[in-house]
């Protein structure tokens, strides 16, 4: 079996890691069995072996791989015989260009709106680096990062424009039925459910619709995790 290291809050059965989610949506996609080990922030040495200090990490056998890209292209090129992750070789390379969207537009958009709920559920060791090491990235404190709520979620919707109007001709990014361009941005998404208090879509939002389908997939896997909307 797969063991998958996995972003915990205080409480172990909180993951909020959005690239841990696209990790977890892929092995099920692929039809193979993992577990899950609950990992903070202070447990860098755990996955030292990996050549990581950030998770998801899998160890298939006594391989180690780390990042949630590399991950993907480990687990289609390993078990080719199984559901595939992309679709093709073409579709693979736009996927690549999703997972560099989602890392350098959505997500820095959705930290604004969740990082005071991320630490707020840190474990209490975890608590002074989040705060001291993001802090140095954004050059403010937290909470001038995080001060425009509202402008925030604007900014937010705007940007899931163009999958909107994807899903409006189509169920999934992937056509019929979901491929890893879905998990990246879903991971995201599911992100924000984990952890923040505030719904960030309206209910009736394409992208909201299509958020709930994917938390549905592979047995309600995601929706039965702890979140909060």
């Amino acid at each position: 079996m797969i063991k998958m290291y996995d972003l915990a809050g205080e409480n172990p059965d909180r993951r909020f890691s959005p690239f841990c989610w696209r990790t977890k949506m892929a092995l099920a996609h692929k039809e193979l069995e993992f577990e899950t080990i609950p990992w903070r922030y202070y447990d860098k040495p755990k996955i030292a072996f990996a050549g990581a200090d950030r998770v998801p990490v899998i160890v298939d056998g006594d391989l180690p791989v780390a990042d949630s890209w590399k991950i993907a292209t480990y687990l289609e090129d390993t078990y080719v015989e199984r559901p595939s992750l992309f679709g093709g070789v073409h579709a693979r390379a736009a996927a690549r260009f999703v997972n560099s969207w989602a890392d350098t537009v959505l997500n820095p958009l959705l930290a604004r709106l969740l990082v005071l709920d991320i630490l707020d559920h840190l474990d209490p060791a975890d608590k002074a680096y989040f705060r001291e090491s993001r802090e140095k990235r954004v050059g403010m404190t937290l909470e001038a990062f995080a001060a425009d709520t509202a402008g925030n979620i604007k900014a937010l919707r705007s940007a899931l424009e163009p999958l909107r109007a994807t899903l409006a001709t189509q169920p999934f990014i992937g056509g019929d039925s979901p491929l890893y361009s879905d998990y990246i941005i879903f991971g995201s998404l599911h992100w924000a459910r984990s952890i923040g208090r505030t719904r960030l879509l309206e209910t009736n939002d394409p992208v909201e619709a299509w958020r709930e389908r994917l938390a549905d997939e592979f047995g309600g896997m995601a929706r039965k995790a702890p979140g909060y909307w």
